[in-house]
């Protein structure tokens, strides 16, 4: 995929300016090849026009048939809405990236009931600042070439993998969601550094600096999490004191029940569109 290819994003939420964000700051597309629509709310077009030079398209039937890839980023429960409007522009030659979660390839390719190659993304919000994780996987007709398009694409905002399908549920759980557990997590240790004594903006500053630094050790040194958490924890000393407190209060357990109902609810939404268009 090259930067004078046409893309068109249905839809205009918080993920689509994610990963617009984090594609032009990367120069993998070209602002003046972007068009963008919602359903209805202008003034949110307008911030987007404003803030990254997209183009916000009045003949939006158009806009899609013109397209060479075409982003559906519609939450879950719009889908079959916004492909049974625009379904008629579509055409072989185009790909479609869905990123709505828990919705699988086949129910897109049901809805526009034609051959043309789907492939589903889970990116999350960190694209932003080109540091996502996304997960790719393809649908019925998406070719070898349309994935490597999408990587290209997604490669541009941080990591991108691809996986079978019924991979794609645990993905929304992990790394989709994965990043507000991450912030929740933030907030409860900066409340915990106050409650303990610090300021605020001390208790912020050395709660995303030790964020920072543990990811960091993580991806550099290669160890295992087990390892390094063994590294820091003298026997009787400060650090064990804690994690026996987050073991008594089943820290572990309440990660994994997360991540568990999250992807129960992945396929929950999925289930829901699909016995709609069966």
């Amino acid at each position: 995929m090259k930067g004078a290819e046409r893309i068109c994003f249905i839809g205009a939420g918080a993920m689509a300016e994610a990963m617009l964000a984090g594609l032009l700051k990367n120069r993998r597309i070209d602002a003046d090849r972007v068009s963008v629509f919602n359903r209805q709310r202008r003034d949110r077009l307008d911030k987007l026009k404003r803030t990254y030079g997209v183009r916000i398209p009045e003949d939006r039937g158009r806009a899609v048939l013109e397209a060479d890839t075409v982003i559906l980023a519609v939450k879950p429960k719009d889908v079959q809405e916004a492909l049974t409007q625009w379904r008629d522009y579509f055409h072989k030659g185009q790909r479609i990236i869905s990123v709505a979660a828990g919705i699988s390839t086949e129910a897109v390719e049901k809805m526009i009931a034609a051959e043309i190659p789907v492939i589903r993304a889970m990116p999350n919000t960190s694209c932003t600042i080109g540091l996502s994780a996304t997960a790719l996987c393809a649908g019925k007709w998406a070719k070898p070439a349309d994935m490597e398009a999408a990587r290209y694409l997604f490669s541009a905002i941080g990591s991108a993998v691809i996986v079978d399908e019924e991979a794609m549920d645990s993905v929304t759980a992990l790394s989709g969601s994965g990043p507000a557990y991450i912030y929740f997590m933030v907030e409860a240790l900066e409340r915990a550094g106050v409650e303990a004594g610090l300021s605020k903006e001390i208790s912020r500053e050395l709660t995303l600096q030790t964020l920072l630094g543990a990811a960091h050790m993580l991806m550099e040194t290669r160890e295992e999490p087990a390892e390094l958490r063994r590294k820091v924890t003298s026997p009787g000393g400060t650090t064990m004191a804690g994690l026996e407190e987050l073991k008594r209060r089943r820290f572990d357990e309440a990660i994994k029940s997360a991540v568990l109902r999250a992807k129960s609810r992945s396929r929950e939404l999925g289930n829901l569109l699909e016995q709609g268009v069966k």
